[in-house]
Order: structure tokens, then sequence, then C-alpha cells
């Protein structure tokens, strides 16, 4: 076969090889088992690398599912909760499956609705990234649900909140272009200060204590 796929007939290996030559590439055996066996001349290399490229690609779709357990409690705690909630949420997002599992102990096995209480609020934090593969069921002394990732949901929300984050990033760079107006301020106007007094040099100060003008002073116990 020539390297445009065209049959170029039965030929020898010295005159394949002289052919190959001619249009400077490789002569490549494809189909070794064929009476007699198939060749082509072809650019091994850049065959090899696509050859690579399809197998990555292959490899990169068929990813690896598997089941994910998540075991919660009828009487689960808040926190508890929400960290068990975080783990089904990124398992999803992973493209795993997840088992939703309620452990049922002693008398909690009269109230089976706490157990379905506890799945529809996991149900409702997941919200559409995930759709129900088993409905809730009993097995033994558990309840148990199984989700698998929805996959064009996903897709969904992955464009709308790259939507979301470019509109506030154009609001961010349209709140950035507005010139900010300084605030306006009255004129306010500053008193003149008011002029020193002049002091007579020629004037005395006060005395502290009046002095008696008369003569004498009399004691005032005579």
């Amino acid at each position: 076969m020539g390297p445009t796929g065209d049959q170029l007939g039965i030929k020898p290996v010295p005159d394949a090889l002289r052919m190959a030559r001619g249009f400077d590439l490789d002569l490549v055996e494809v189909a070794p088992g064929a009476n007699p066996p198939v060749c082509r001349i072809m650019d091994y290399g850049k065959f090899k690398y696509e050859e690579g490229q399809k197998a990555k690609e292959a490899r990169k779709k068929s990813t690896n599912v598997t089941v994910k357990e998540v075991k919660y409690r009828p009487k689960i705690g808040k926190g508890d909760f929400d960290t068990k909630t975080r783990n089904v949420i990124r398992f999803i997002e992973e493209g795993h499956k997840v088992k939703i599992t309620l452990q049922f102990r002693g008398r909690e096995m009269a109230h089976p609705e706490l157990g379905s209480k506890i799945l529809d609020d996991v149900l409702a934090e997941v919200g559409p990234a995930a759709k129900v593969d088993t409905q809730a069921r009993f097995e033994g002394r558990g309840m148990t649900m199984v989700l698998s990732p929805d996959k064009q949901a996903q897709e969904v929300m992955k464009k709308a909140a790259a939507e979301a984050a470019k509109e506030a990033a154009a609001a961010a760079a349209n709140a950035g272009e507005m010139p900010v107006e300084a605030p306006e301020v009255d004129a306010v106007e500053t008193p003149a200060e008011a002029p020193e007094a002049e002091v007579d040099d020629e004037s005395a100060e006060a005395p502290d204590t009046a002095t008696a003008e008369s003569g004498d002073t009399q004691d005032p116990q005579e």
C-alpha cells in the first residue's frame, strides 16, 4: 500500500524498500498474518505519535467509575452531616456513584421516618448534580440509597457558573472605570484673629493689696 492508501500490488521486499526510500518514508508491516503480508509506506514516527494520542483520549473517556459508600446515623449532628454530605458532593463531581447508608441501632428501627428525612436532606444538598439510581430501601438494620452523577445537569451547572463569573467580572470592570466624584465640601470662612491689645508702658500694674493712706493705724483691740 502506498502513502495515500492506494494498492501498489505484490512486490518483493527489496523493491518495496526502494519505493519507500523514494518517498522518503518507512515500510511498515501492518498485517503480518495475511498471505502475503501487507505492508504500507508511511511516516512511522508520525503514525506512532497519532496512535499514542488516540490511546490517551480513550483513557480519558473511559474513567473508572466506582461506588463510594457514606454512612449516616438517624440522629447525626449538624457538623457530621455537613462533613459527610460534602464528601458525597465531591464523589459525585468526580464521577463516582455513591451509596448512602443509614445505620439503625436498637429502638431506632421503630422510627424509619428519621432515616427518610436524612436521605431527603442529602438529596436537597446535592441538588440536580446527581440522580437516584436505587430508591431508598431497607437492608437488614440499615436503609440504603444509591446516587449517580447526572452529567447533563453538571454541564448545565458549570456553564451557568461560568456565565455568572463572567458577568461578575464585567460588572467589577465597569465599576472600576467609573470616576469617583469628590464629595462636595461647603466653604467655611476662617475668622480673622483679633488684634492683640496694646499695653501702655506708663501704666503700672494694680497692686495686689490696697495701701491705707492714713498715717496711724489703730490696733483694733484697743
